[in-house]
């Protein structure tokens, strides 16, 4: 396996320039180069709250991500640095750095939406930074988060009046980390001790009431709640004082409050260990190549006015992937065949056998690499594209095979044509000499290997073309009287039609075993096209069962806080998510039937 490409520094994924979102093209360059599975960990916040300094440590270093030391905004639009996950072999670590939201700078926050939206998007751990408490203004500071709907959408086409519910989105939604910096409070409600676990839950409660205050309160809790059913937090003091703070990238460990240490510590092990590969609908894991179509396929949305969509995403990125699936495919059948043939081959069906095993082979390689195949589609154009290469390989050792024996005869026999030119043949028992020289030739022909599927019918078409030949010594032959070369006459035809019968014969064998090998080949496609359906259902309805419990968790929490109006919505997602179970549970047996 090639080395995987690592980055010494972070650089510019996404820039923000202008109020417009662009794409850096050497970006892209070193995502396409990584081929192993990305574990994707994106930072927002406020600006100068400290993101930078956590990413730098998730990196393994003390600087990388530009931190600045005033009240401007330092990192603009969104950065990356992709690293050696240092507790998953074999996965690449990849962080995004993204510029403060709520910069006064900006104007408007239309831009501050995008770039959390997209955090949210194309990460698997979602951190959000703040500072001090879980208060009302840090929930009011959140308010991005009840912005979502309005800016992800997760189906091309809703169900005609019906609007996406949260049970859309958290499918591919990351987990959340609420990192709270200079936190000076100490853990607790109602006089009892908390973990920071605990104290998020605590502040994520809803109030009772029905006015627009109340409605005001639950609403980026609700969305919290709804959109990230895994979540945690992390409280950090104040590393040292705000003299040094400006300094903070340059201290050592040694300098810094062992608290705050230790603090960071715990987080970085929690998110080495916690945060898990970026996977798509239908178990699909995200690698480098597959995390730069996301990221395109996302800001060409946004540059065109419309809405990022996860299914047309994953559509697109399918169609991309499925078609490199059918050429790595066929690039394997044609290494593999390259390998094993050599032309001709003594029978059609020592050549079928071959094309079979590297068939499944192919097959197989395009089943691992593709995703999606909406009506199978490319694993048609697969099949038919090998079918050709199966027809050519027949015509090749066809010709070969055809080559092959006329050279052979014009080896063997010239010798004998010369003969009949001097002739050596032409006077009494010629006729006789000629027969037996010429069934010698013939013997001598069929023990030369390696003639293929042509031999006999070479033969035959060049007796044939000598027959004048044979009868014209047949009839200057004086020895013979005129009623033995009559049953001569005789038995020359009756070998001849023999012959023709054999050939015949042959050609309804080869017929035989061209059908029986195409019934084959669309067996074998059926079988594991069978085989990966059966895959994907499971792991789709392991993602709707996941999707389900998160759903009745949320709602055994809200009956505990007495929001019945809010529980009776969810008992209606969760309704409507059980009928979508069982409607694709029944989808996938009747597509199965069908095939």
């Amino acid at each position: 396996m090639a080395p995987e490409i690592h980055m010494t520094g972070p650089m510019c994924l996404i820039e923000n320039t202008n109020g417009e979102l662009v794409v850096n093209p050497e970006a892209l360059k070193i995502l396409s180069a990584i081929t192993q599975p990305v574990v994707v960990v994106a930072i927002v916040g406020l600006y100068r709250t400290g993101k930078s300094y956590l990413m730098n440590k998730l990196a393994g270093k003390n600087m990388g991500f530009s931190m600045g030391s005033t009240v401007e905004s330092h990192t603009k639009g969104i950065w990356m640095w992709s690293v050696p996950h240092p507790k998953k072999p074999e996965h690449t670590l990849v962080l995004l750095d993204t510029e403060g939201l709520g910069d006064v700078k900006k104007g408007d926050n239309q831009n501050d939406s995008w770039i959390f939206a997209l955090a949210v998007l194309l990460s698997s751990t979602f951190v959000y930074n703040s500072m001090g408490t879980i208060n009302q203004q840090a929930m009011d500071q959140l308010h991005y988060v009840t912005e979502l709907t309005h800016r992800i959408r997760s189906k091309s086409s809703p169900d005609e009046n019906e609007n996406e519910d949260s049970a859309d989105f958290v499918s591919f939604f990351p987990d959340f980390v609420w990192t709270l910096r200079d936190f000076s409070l100490d853990l607790e409600a109602d006089g009892q001790p908390l973990t920071a676990d605990e104290y998020l839950e605590y502040s994520l409660k809803l109030t009772q009431g029905t006015s627009e205050k109340d409605k005001n309160f639950n609403l980026p809790r609700l969305c919290i709640q709804k959109f990230f059913p895994k979540k945690k937090c992390f409280v950090f003091d104040r590393p040292v004082d705000c003299k040094n703070l400006a300094r903070l990238e340059k201290l050592h460990d040694e300098e810094l409050d062992p608290e705050f240490v230790q603090q960071v510590a715990d987080f970085c092990s929690y998110i080495f260990s916690n945060s898990k590969t970026i996977t798509l609908s239908g178990g699909i894991k995200v690698n480098g190549p597959r995390l730069e179509s996301l990221v395109l396929t996302y800001i060409d949305a946004i540059s065109s006015g419309d809405l990022p969509c996860m299914e047309n995403t994953i559509l697109a990125l399918a169609q991309r992937e499925n078609s490199v699936a059918v050429q790595k495919a066929i690039a394997h059948y044609d290494q593999q065949m390259g390998q094993k043939v050599q032309l001709p081959t003594e029978t059609l069906q020592e050549l079928l056998d071959m094309h079979r095993d590297s068939e499944r082979e192919a097959t197989e390689v395009f089943m691992k690499n593709s995703f999606k195949d909406v009506d199978h589609l490319f694993q048609k154009k697969l099949a038919l594209q090998l079918e050709k290469k199966r027809d050519d390989f027949c015509k090749q050792n066809q010709e070969a095979s055809s080559d092959r024996c006329s050279a052979l005869l014009q080896d063997i026999f010239s010798p004998l044509e010369e003969e009949v030119k001097m002739g050596i043949y032409s006077k009494p028992g010629g006729y006789c000499l000629f027969i037996q020289k010429l069934q010698d030739l013939k013997k001598k022909y069929h023990e030369e290997p390696r003639k293929g599927i042509q031999a006999e019918e070479i033969l035959q078409t060049y007796l044939k073309s000598k027959e004048s030949v044979t009868d014209a010594i047949l009839q200057t032959d004086q020895i013979l009287t005129k009623k033995e070369k009559e049953i001569e006459v005789e038995h020359v035809k009756a070998e001849s039609a023999q012959a023709s019968a054999k050939m015949v014969e042959e050609m309804q064998i080869k017929y035989q075993q061209m059908m029986e090998e195409k019934e084959k080949s669309y067996q074998e496609h059926v079988k594991q096209l069978t085989e990966k359906i059966e895959r994907e259902r499971a792991q789709l309805l392991e993602e709707q069962e996941r999707t389900l419990t998160s759903k009745l968790q949320e709602q055994a929490q809200l009956l505990k806080e007495r929001c019945q109006g809010e529980s009776t919505q969810l008992q209606n997602e969760i309704q409507k998510l059980q009928k979508t179970l069982k409607k694709k549970t029944k989808r996938y047996m009747s597509h199965k039937l069908k095939i």
